[in-house]
């Protein structure tokens, strides 16, 4: 397997702070999001590995063991088993594979994937294959955390979904892949979302966008309006004399921020004017009134 370099993808350095590596996936996921880049082929991929990255970094335990262990990370804690076992091995009976001195990786091939003497001969030991599926979630799904069950290679499997969720993100399963050979292990489940678009509101990122329609006698003098949010409705008070096309935010009422309880995007409201039809001959004698004033 090829080193993947999650610092270089997050284009940060290998002394990054948790707060810099939040803030450089949260930047390259705005800019590499699959939906504001239809044209680039790349995108869902590039997309896919700034998540894995950030999956990894920003998992102290996780990154601690990619730091020591390099490409070879995943396996740590079975490296660590493996060396404890040549260890008590080494006491009794001569061990005739590589020496925990040399390279992780050759250590650990020789460990999981070669033979060696221990009163006998050693069955060879294969890590299972990574099964990846993919998960259709609406909007309002990946808004809050929750439940669901898939079925996986005739096993069912419960997992919980954080809010906050992004498209194409992908998540690992550990564990739940095909079983591995010989006494080898499990590998593991990659889960790809797939978020359907709203028919009323957009995304980017953590913050929510929505148009909302104005009539014309509101918008001229102002007045109050009732709006729905994925988080229930909520009151706005519309300024007298209101444009078309102008724009107001609600802080704190977008999407809720991916494993940071509590904190959330931004919502952006834009105000369509709708004009008055059918009017009456009176009504359009007041526009014409109006309209001479």
């Amino acid at each position: 397997m090829d080193f993947v370099d999650y610092y270089k993808i997050l284009g940060i350095s290998k002394t990054a702070t948790s707060k810099e590596i939040k803030s450089a996936y949260r930047k390259l996921a705005r800019k590499l999001h699959p939906d504001l880049n239809p044209n680039d082929k790349d995108a869902k991929r590039k997309f896919q590995q700034i998540n894995e990255a950030n999956e990894v970094l920003s998992d102290p335990e996780k990154r601690r063991k990619y730091d020591e262990h390099g490409q070879d990370w995943q396996h740590a804690d079975e490296f660590a088993k493996a060396k404890q076992q040549q260890s008590a091995n080494s006491r009794g009976t001569r061990y005739t594979g590589a020496q925990p001195e040399g390279d992780f990786s050759d250590f650990f091939e020789s460990m999981f994937g070669g033979a060696g003497r221990s009163g006998g001969s050693r069955q060879v030991k294969y890590r299972g294959e990574d099964y990846t599926a993919e998960l259709h979630l609406n909007l309002i799904d990946a808004f809050k955390t929750h439940q669901q069950t898939l079925t996986v290679n005739n096993k069912k499997i419960r997992i919980t979904i954080p809010a906050g969720i992004d498209n194409g993100q992908t998540i690992k399963i550990p564990g739940h892949g095909a079983p591995g050979m010989n006494g080898g292990p499990n590998g593991d489940l990659y889960i790809s979302f797939s978020i359907a678009n709203h028919p009323d509101i957009k995304r980017l990122g953590d913050n929510l966008y929505v148009t909302k329609e104005l009539d014309l006698y509101t918008a001229v003098l102002g007045g109050e309006i009732t709006l729905e949010t994925l988080s229930g409705k909520v009151k706005l008070k519309v300024k007298p004399e209101t444009q078309n096309g102008s724009k107001v935010k609600l802080k704190g009422k977008g999407f809720p921020v991916y494993k940071n309880e509590g904190h959330f995007g931004d919502l952006f409201i834009t105000y369509v004017i709708k004009i008055p039809t059918n009017l009456t001959d009176k009504q359009k004698a007041l526009f014409n009134e109006l309209s001479k004033s």
